[in-house]
């Protein structure tokens, strides 16, 4: 049986003991049982729900409304003595907590915790501890749970993903279509490479393309959705004396939520269009238009005092979006900070988001 966690603990304390417990995407298995045995354990007033490596805990008080809170419990992958495990700095504008994780998102998922353990919130509350966020869409712990529980959602008024936002609102979230395309060429010895036809080589279109491809900023409800578009992992060739007969390139749109997926899709051909490539779609998920979930969304932006921003990656937003659910972004962590090298969050930055979303769930 895995050992609980302390939900009494300073929420950024919390967010190191997470950080301490290695969950990169496709290996969640051991946070999800410390999870599932804090919320078995520790919050008596929930009912307790396991799909895979995803857990959900809900109330049932029959209040008015019901609210999901929600984040997930995957990173990228780690450096060992670099990144993880967690160590704590002390810099010139405070105490920070470094180390996988601590921005994207186990801070965030730390407030989520903390926020469970109280037993009278104002609202029915969902909450959500879910695998494989990091990776295709296919793999996704939230879709699996909403899938397997539609109880647990149905009728939800607002949603809230604790993705890092430096502790600010973002609305909405760009759709992100991952594609690898594929030149084929004639394999040969390098020696006589006028027998064969370099496939690598013939990935250099792709690239000058890419490289003046000029991105858009969208604006809704005067909000601006930059895109994005890049090659993002290159492979070919089968030995250094030798011609490569494919090589793969990977691209990654990041589109406005105006776009839909088949939008997406065919901006991209075009964009490729007339040059000699395999196509293969590796993941797609539409973006979320700006939401910001009707009075309970305009409470919380009271409470924090923020303003409103976009979000420019793609989100699980976008999932509650398309169930019918009004969604923000609000969590701790500057998505600056996430899959870097020295990824880090602000402590201080972790406890307060907490005590707003404490605000929001707890107080009249």
């Amino acid at each position: 049986m895995a050992n609980a966690l302390d939900l009494n603990i300073p929420t950024a304390q919390l967010a190191y003991e997470l950080i301490n417990i290695s969950s990169v995407s496709h290996n969640e298995q051991e946070i999800a049982d410390v999870i599932e045995q804090t919320w078995r354990s520790s919050c008596p007033h929930l009912t307790v729900y396991r799909v895979e490596n995803t857990v959900a805990a809900s109330t049932n008080l029959g209040r008015p409304y019901r609210v999901v809170i929600a984040g997930h419990i995957d990173t990228v992958p780690y450096a060992e003595g670099e990144n993880w495990p967690a160590r704590w700095e002390e810099r010139e504008n405070g105490l920070y907590l470094v180390g996988r994780g601590s921005a994207d998102m186990k801070g965030g998922l730390a407030c989520i915790l903390k926020l469970s353990h109280e037993p009278n919130p104002l609202y029915d509350v969902t909450y959500v501890a879910y695998e494989c966020e990091e990776v295709a869409d296919q793999y996704s712990g939230l879709a699996k749970m909403m899938k397997a529980h539609p109880e647990l959602f149905d009728g939800t008024d607002f949603g809230i993903i604790c993705e890092p936002t430096s502790g600010r609102i973002e609305a909405g979230c760009n759709g992100t279509l991952r594609v690898i395309l594929t030149t084929k060429g004639v394999l040969a010895h390098s020696a006589r490479a006028w027998r064969g036809k370099n496939a690598i080589h013939g990935a250099a279109e792709v690239l000058t393309r890419l490289d003046k491809y000029k991105s858009q900023v969208v604006a809704i409800d005067r909000l601006g959705y930059r895109e994005s578009m890049s090659a993002t992992m290159i492979s070919g060739g089968v030995a250094n004396n030798s011609i490569p007969d494919s090589c793969e390139i990977t691209v990654n749109y990041r589109f406005a939520p105006t776009k839909s997926a088949d939008e997406a899709v065919e901006h991209v051909r075009q964009l490729f269009k007339g040059i000699d490539l395999e196509w293969k779609i590796d993941d797609l998920s539409a973006g979320a238009m700006p939401g910001l979930g009707g009075e309970l969304g305009k409470r919380l932006i009271e409470i924090t005092g923020s303003r409103v921003d976009p979000k420019y990656g793609w989100t699980d937003v976008a999932r509650l979006s398309a169930a019918g659910i009004g969604a923000i972004n609000y969590g701790p962590g500057d998505p600056l900070e996430c899959h870097t090298a020295g990824e880090s969050c602000p402590a201080a930055q972790i406890e307060s988001v907490y005590e707003n979303l404490r605000k929001f769930f707890y107080e009249e």
